[in-house]
């Protein structure tokens, strides 16, 4: 898709399957996902696309996010990133960002491999908290640690709303990690969120209370998420969420639903 100057293309790396009741729940409704029967399969798994998008404005080539890495087992399956990207007619060499939603392993996997910069001419930024929490922190896991620690030299962190580049915008929302973050595509009315985690499935439009097991602090994931619903339903703003395709907040018969683009 097109917003103003930019092209944007989502880059598949692959997916995972999950129990859909193991990783998304409502506290004191345990009907919930009987109400979202269609986001599931009939052993009640739902599948998570994996990867990220590719921006493209003038010289600069964005990619917001960077998969599962080379990565399998019986619930994840990746390894399709960089030829998605030669398939959109973008080798690593010309990657001249990477940007971080947030620094869980299903959105890092292409940073590093085998201790080597994959995008050897790209900055790569992300919010200072997760950074802190993610590679520097006391509890940091060791494999994080050594995945990204080889980006110290070309990493670029921000604490605040900030503009990383003409019409794209970072707008931290603390909550499924402490630094996730959400980035704005514009141009005039045209508005692309492309929001991470924030939403991990449709499902969880129907409803402000859904909690998610990988939300570092659920209080302030549920109101990031009943914020991003509250204000982008009956918009044409354009949601861009890591596990799902693009699509809009709407509201039916007072309920809000998301709708896929067609």
């Amino acid at each position: 898709m097109r917003v103003g100057a930019f092209t944007v293309d989502p880059v598949y790396d692959g997916y995972g399957d999950q129990v859909a009741r193991d990783i998304l729940h409502v506290p004191g409704k345990p009907d919930a996902w009987d109400k979202c029967g269609r986001y599931v399969d009939d052993a009640g798994n739902i599948q998570l696309i994996c990867g990220g998008y590719l921006l493209r404005s003038g010289d600069r080539v964005v990619l917001i996010d960077a998969g599962l890495g080379e990565f399998e087992d019986e619930q994840w399956h990746g390894g399709q990133f960089l030829d998605s990207l030669r398939g959109l007619g973008v080798t690593p060499a010309e990657v001249t960002d990477v940007v971080f939603t947030h620094l869980h392993w299903d959105h890092v996997g292409w940073a590093t491999r085998n201790g080597q910069i994959v995008f050897g001419n790209a900055t790569y930024r992300v919010h200072r908290a997760d950074w802190a929490h993610f590679v520097e922190g006391p509890d940091a896991d060791p494999e994080d640690v050594q995945q990204l620690s080889p980006l110290s030299g070309r990493l670029e962190t921000f604490d605040a709303e900030t503009s990383l580049l003409p019409g794209l915008d970072a707008r931290p929302v603390p909550g499924h990690t402490p630094g996730s973050t959400i980035y704005v595509v514009s141009s005039g009315s045209e508005r692309l969120l492309l929001i991470g985690d924030v939403l991990h499935t449709p499902a969880e439009v129907t409803d402000p209370g859904w909690e998610a097991v990988m939300d570092v602090d659920n209080i302030a994931a549920k109101r990031v998420r009943t914020e991003l619903i509250k204000s982008t339903a009956d918009s044409p703003d354009v949601i861009g969420a890591a596990h799902f395709p693009f699509g809009h907040v709407i509201t039916v018969d007072g309920e809000h639903q998301f709708r896929f683009l067609d």
